[in-house]
């Protein structure tokens, strides 16, 4: 099969070729109508609390975005002012300022001078605006950009979750396109420097790009896709995936250079690379399919994504490589050059010679390792989202927070029809120490005054036929113990006067979900990603000793590489915990088997040393290039982007790529040498299993023939 695959693509170069073109220029314009979603509630699975308050306050009320502005050196009446204005923008629903107390109610101080205060210090005026649409809506982004004209940018402090969305949607294809910039760039001069033709490093770049564009267009079938995998997907499929290429063009040179005819050299590349490289593939494949597997739909969402971009990696290697490999020949013949790298021996011997104190090292690490990657300080909601520090959006925030303090905005619905309950349940509320404020119809119109009195829109915002809404804001930030423990505490407090169809939303709630069900999903999926991934090894090698001493180097290096933030005290993005530890073993697996690989042919022929030095010796130089090419593209993202979670993902990405390529150069020889006579042992047990399958195979091919025979002659 794989020869008459092998002949199809040489022959029919030309027809596939015209194939690759039109469906480029398919997916490049459908590329244009792919939606990004930056809201990770969105994710949550139906089961979830707050996807369930979510879908019932969309229906009442609709899915307002909220923003935070605060203007300096302002007097009381150009606050008013400036809050009429915004009012009248489009998009806007509801502004609560510090004229609020006089000019809510249309006609008298109801709210109080204790509300005004916290809305109106020192000459500065801080607003919380409720827009019509959500945080991520175009026509929410548009009236942001009219309240900029309106306050003006100089004089104003921008914050709250549909500014940092808008600052996010702006930033992510800028970013993305720099990053993607500087990495082809990079990419370009470190396989300039591993392979021996100037024109090789540009033929590997042009067929990646194409499998990046039928991935990326191809993503139309899943309407919209998240910001997180929009912003990661392509860099990191070009880093994985660039392997196949690599491989596939050496085993043609090498098949050439025995002095075979091109055509023929690229059937027999082309049926030799296929195992090696579907191999590869298919580990990196179950590392993202089990991405997946998760309850959070954003796994489901990366996971697709990636390993559609695997699958159009490896059609297009398999395809459109041979045929341009082919085309331009000539052309890599004559821009051929004198290797820039030097041969690995030294190192092979240098690492043999250390294989004890470095077997010794990672055993003692990898215990303390294993328990210090989940004593980390983690981020699970959107402020692992926001703007990382030196960004307006950050500077912004934080200077409101000195002046008004934090302002964590939740929402209580409660079932309408009680007015008495309603008011003694925002009473209750606002005598909580750590809640700055809560505004709503029945706690705050004094008894007596009708609703009518009210502005429509301020009705519409409190209450609905069926229930009423209560404006919370907590003194908190979005997510920290402290502030799960009061979301919690309110949450109670709500449910004591109302035990059924009640609802609490905001951020912190919606976080508190987010973590209960991820953390649920770390420990499925790494342990599905592990038994995926040896499996796939163990029918590679046809060995239950193998899987175990190739995954050894990966996890330990996963190990580490996430207990590094702990020992340093940062904070870590649990999404990206998740992730990159399945992307870390489904990537860097392969630098494990191709070592190994190498090991046990050299075997055949000499000893366990000679056998692990030349291993490293002629591994050295592929796993170098791949592990750099995706150490480069980590960090690209992570010295690129804005964005905590994708550039703090970025950055373990690129230490991960580091860390396992290190380890498997050093500690898997060691592992393969010390177990030596065990894999042995292994090894001839298969072949003699193979022997005699064949012998069966052999004897009952006989039988049927001979039955055959003498059906024949009974005829």
């Amino acid at each position: 099969m794989l020869e008459r695959m092998a002949r199809f693509t040489v022959e029919k170069g030309k027809a596939i070729e015209k194939f690759f073109f039109v469906a480029v220029v398919i997916c490049a314009f459908c590329y244009l109508f792919v939606g990004v979603n930056y809201d990770l509630s969105k994710y949550l699975p139906d089961f979830a609390p707050t996807k369930q308050a979510l879908d019932v306050m969309e229906e009442e009320f609709g899915y307002p975005g909220m923003a935070r502005i605060m203007v300096k050196n302002v007097s009381l009446q150009e606050a008013r002012s400036i809050r009429k204005r915004i009012e009248a923008v489009e998009g806007v629903e509801l502004v609560v300022g510090p004229d609020m107390a006089t000019n809510v109610y249309s006609g008298g101080a109801f709210l109080g001078n204790s509300l005004s205060d916290k809305f109106y210090k020192d000459n500065n005026a801080v607003f919380q605006i409720i827009f019509e649409d959500g945080d991520a809506d175009e026509s929410t982004h548009q009236a942001i950009r009219e309240i900029y004209d309106i306050v003006g940018k100089d004089r104003g402090c921008f914050g709250g979750s549909a500014v940092s969305s808008k600052e996010r949607q702006e930033s992510i294809s800028r970013e993305i396109t720099m990053a993607i910039a500087m990495a082809v760039v990079i990419i370009w001069l470190i396989l300039t420097l591993t392979t021996t033709s100037w024109f090789e490093p540009f033929l590997f770049i042009l067929v990646m790009a194409v499998a990046i564009i039928l991935n990326m267009g191809s993503n139309l079938m899943f309407g919209r896709i998240s910001f997180f995998t929009f912003s990661t997907a392509a860099i990191l499929q070009l880093a994985v995936s660039m392997d196949y290429s690599i491989f596939l063009l050496h085993t043609y040179t090498a098949f050439k250079n025995t002095g075979m005819d091109t055509k023929k050299a690229m059937e027999k590349a082309i049926t030799e690379a296929c195992g090696s490289i579907m191999a590869s593939g298919a580990t990196t494949i179950v590392g993202f399919l089990v991405i997946a597997l998760m309850k959070f739909k954003i796994g489901k969402d990366v996971g697709f994504v990636l390993t559609k971009g695997i699958i159009c990696s490896l059609m297009t290697v398999m395809f459109l490589m041979p045929t341009l490999i082919l085309r331009f020949d000539k052309r890599i013949e004559k821009t051929a050059h004198r290797p820039f790298v030097p041969s690995f021996d030294r190192l092979g011997k240098v690492m043999y010679r250390i294989r004890m104190p470095v077997l010794i090292v990672a055993l003692a690490c990898a215990v303390p390792c294993y328990f210090g990657q989940s004593m980390n300080y983690f981020y699970y909601g959107d402020d692992a989202l926001g703007s990382g520090p030196g960004t307006r959006v950050y500077e912004d925030s934080r200077e409101i927070e000195k002046v008004f303090g934090k302002a964590n905005v939740v929402i209580a619905m409660v079932p309408n029809g009680s007015p008495i309950s309603e008011r003694e349940l925002t009473k209750e509320l606002e005598d909580q120490e750590f809640i700055d404020y809560a505004l709503s119809m029945a706690g705050t119109l004094p008894q007596g005054i009708p609703e009518s009195f009210l502005p429509a829109n301020v009705v519409d915002q409190l209450r609905t036929d069926k229930y009423a809404r209560i404006l919370i804001s907590m003194k908190t930030v979005e997510e920290s113990e402290y502030s799960f423990a009061c979301s919690d505490r309110l949450t109670r407090i709500v449910k004591s006067y109302y035990p059924q169809d009640s609802y609490v939303i905001g951020m912190t709630p919606t976080t508190i979900d987010i973590r209960d069900i991820l953390t649920d999903d770390y420990n499925r999926v790494s342990i599905i990603s592990l038994l995926g991934v040896a499996v796939v090894v163990m029918l590679t090698f046809r060995s239950v000793m193998v899987p175990i001493l190739v995954i050894i180097p990966i996890e330990v290096a996963i190990y580490l590489n996430m207990t590094l933030p702990y020992i340093f005290g940062e904070s870590m993005v649990y999404i990206g915990y998740i992730i990159v530890s399945c992307l870390q073993l489904g990537a860097t697996i392969d630098y494990s088997i191709l070592m190994t690989n190498n090991y046990m042919e050299m075997r055949k022929t000499m000893d366990s040393r000679h056998s692990a030095v030349a291993a490293i010796s002629k591994s050295a130089l592929s796993i170098i290039t791949s592990g750099s090419i995706l150490t480069v593209v980590g960090y690209l993202l992570y010295f690129t982007s804005s964005i905590q979670a994708i550039s703090q993902v970025g950055r373990l990405v690129g230490r991960g790529a580091l860390l396992s390529m290190v380890l498997v150069l050093s500690l898997l020889p060691a592992l393969l040498a010390a177990f030596d006579k065990q894999i042995r042992r292994q090894q001839d047990r298969s072949v003699q299993r193979a022997a005699r399958r064949r012998e069966r195979l052999s004897k009952r091919g006989k039988r049927e023939k001979r039955g055959k025979e003498v059906a024949c002659n009974a005829e």
